[in-house]
């Protein structure tokens, strides 16, 4: 029995089954957890969706950004753009079943036994990871509720600047959501900063939110996809960063668990 974690798949399915056949990944008795943006950009996000699906009992996924959007466009009868090609899936017969199962996923999740915590975009350095997955329950609980749909129709408002008791469920939902599916830099002050996309910026009052003196005295292992210009990189040897840019052309990343090595696969789009 063997766990592992892939960083985003944006439906590169031919580097993931790859990765899955030199790690000899068998569904009937291993593990795998995926960080989420399983789909979109890639050539074939449905190929990747239904192995998943197919295998879910074997398979984990902590949600993202573009997983909740594709949710979203299904439930607000919402075109998708175009540069996602997820016109595959939504012609699917099986597209309903697709959206039930995302739907049970979580945004968080901790393993007790490698003692790491894991998610789409990483941990809010404001949150212990106790705090983090009551939160990422909550929402769970908003996008698997009947009121589903009132939900996702709320996510793309401004984010709440600051959390406090006053916002009402759908500002909490979109606080939450926001901080684990979208979360790269913050402000002086831990606010979100959601326009800064590269691996560093040259601007004092942002900062990398593994670069917090909460997350960098943290002891457990973080583990995120996301953020795809850094590489892989984050110089915190408890911070491990896995979307390390296939879909661009760069490569996917395996982590094994509990040894924390990591098997890289190039990118097989350049060379088709």
């Amino acid at each position: 029995m063997a766990d592992y974690v892939i960083g985003d798949l944006q439906g590169c399915f031919s580097e993931f089954s790859t990765l899955l056949q030199r790690v000899d990944f068998n569904p009937s008795k291993d593990h795998l957890y995926l960080v989420g943006d399983i789909v979109a950009r890639g050539p074939d996000s449905l190929a990747c969706l239904d192995y998943i699906y197919q295998n879910q009992d074997s398979i984990t996924i902590t949600l993202g950004n573009h997983d909740l959007h594709m949710i979203a466009c299904y439930y607000l009868n919402k075109p998708t753009n175009p540069k996602d090609k997820l016109s595959p899936i939504f012609n699917s017969h099986k597209l309903t079943h697709y959206i039930e199962y995302l739907q049970t996923q979580p945004l968080a999740l901790y393993l007790k036994k490698y003692n790491s915590f894991i998610s789409h975009a990483g941990l809010n350095p404001d949150w212990s990871i106790e705090n983090a997955l009551k939160y990422a329950q909550f929402a769970q609980s908003c996008y698997q509720s009947n009121n589903a749909k009132t939900f996702f129709e709320q996510m793309y408002k401004p984010h709440p600047v600051k959390w406090h008791n006053d916002l009402d469920d759908f500002e909490k939902f979109r606080y939450i959501v926001n901080y684990f599916t979208r979360m790269r830099f913050l402000t002086s002050n831990n606010q979100l900063e959601l326009s800064a996309k590269g691996a560093t910026i040259n601007n004092n009052e942002l900062t990398p939110w593994f670069m917090h003196p909460n997350i960098l005295n943290i002891k457990q292992d973080i583990i995120f996809g996301h953020w795809a210009a850094l590489e892989g990189n984050t110089n915190h040897k408890c911070v491990h960063a896995l979307d390390t840019g296939c879909v661009w052309g760069n490569s996917m990343t395996l982590m094994k668990l509990p040894s924390k090595q990591k098997i890289v696969e190039k990118s097989h789009l350049l060379s088709k």
